[in-house]
């Protein structure tokens, strides 16, 4: 029997031709799969496409774009059963390295076609669905300044040079953080603190732990607190090797733990990305919710990280008083 998907395809995305990508795409797919072809525009996106095809009883969906795109179309799916095929064709296609996901069309095609499924986790930040990550402070302020003349100039390089400009102007990056998990109440001075779902190894705000499980029904927090600006450089350059080599990072000036909720509040009030979008400012609440989204993806094995809070400037841990 012919399977059948709703193919959701951003025609502006990436910098290659978006006709031959097209086309490629249906002549690896439309041999077993039937496609609705459905394009975003300016006026319409991934998600309210997404929603639309979830309305009229679609199989499943494949969304074929960059990080926006693909967010957008997974987090229409959350808790549908709808399983979700990724095709990446953006600049930083976090979400594919995220879940292992090939980036180049025809590997993309090929796993979609090999039907293994993955039930993952999402979560919710401030009401809103969350699939890969929130990043305050630094990573939200690099994001917002990696303008897209840049982004679609030197890709991720974009992100690394906005990142420089950042460290700039360090001593203005730092704030105090009072942090809420499961069983704990933090205070701490940190640069940036990044709540990951999932995130890939490129996203290296997000590396304390490492080898971030996105089925555990977890949420991993990554405290970055430098004492200067060559302290952060060092500490991004570290977490870099950590996460390429899979291994949790070591500095006293990152920590990490892993909570299935948290509540960050700041002073002073700092901006908030949310899977590559600003979404605006502290504080915020974000809740894990488990094994809420399938997705097409080769087999993968991740390991168990831990805890690491110890050497943390400015660092108090109380234990969370239990709800009445």
């Amino acid at each position: 029997m012919t399977r059948s998907a709703c193919l959701i395809f951003n025609p502006v995305a990436g910098q290659g031709d978006s006709e031959a990508d097209l086309k490629q795409i249906r002549s690896l797919l439309e041999p077993d799969i039937q496609l609705d072809i459905q394009f975003t525009t300016e006026e319409v996106d991934a998600g309210q496409l997404a929603l639309q095809a979830v309305d009229n009883g679609v199989e499943s969906i494949i969304a074929s774009g960059g990080d926006g795109t693909l967010s957008a179309a997974a987090e229409a799916l959350v808790e549908t059963n709808i399983p979700l095929g990724i095709i990446s064709r953006g600049t930083a296609n976090a979400f594919a390295a995220a879940l292992g996901i090939p980036d180049t069309i025809e590997a993309a095609c090929q796993n979609i076609l090999a039907g293994n499924t993955r039930v993952v986790d999402s979560a919710r930040c401030n009401g809103k669905p969350m699939i890969l990550l929130a990043g305050i402070g630094f990573e939200a302020e690099t994001v917002e300044n990696a303008d897209r003349e840049a982004k679609n100039r030197y890709g991720m390089l974009a992100y690394f040079i906005s990142g420089l400009q950042q460290l700039r102007d360090f001593a203005n990056c730092e704030f105090e953080a009072k942090i809420e998990t499961d069983n704990q109440m933090i205070t701490v001075t940190a640069a940036a603190l990044t709540i990951a779902n999932a995130a890939p190894p490129t996203s290296i705000l997000a590396q304390g732990p490492a080898g971030i499980i996105a089925d555990d029904g977890l949420l991993d927090l990554t405290i970055v607190a430098p004492e200067n600006r060559m302290g952060a450089i060092a500490s991004a350059y570290h977490l870099l090797q950590t996460a390429f080599r899979d291994e949790a990072t070591k500095r006293d000036d990152i920590g990490y733990l892993q909570s299935k909720r948290l509540q960050v509040e700041t002073s002073p009030p700092q901006k908030v990305v949310m899977d590559g979008e600003i979404i605006g400012t502290t504080p915020i609440e974000i809740e894990c919710i488990p094994s809420s989204l399938t997705i097409f993806v080769p087999v993968n094995s991740f390991k168990e990280p831990s805890d690491k809070l110890e050497g943390l400037p400015g660092l108090k841990i109380e234990d969370r008083p239990e709800s009445e």
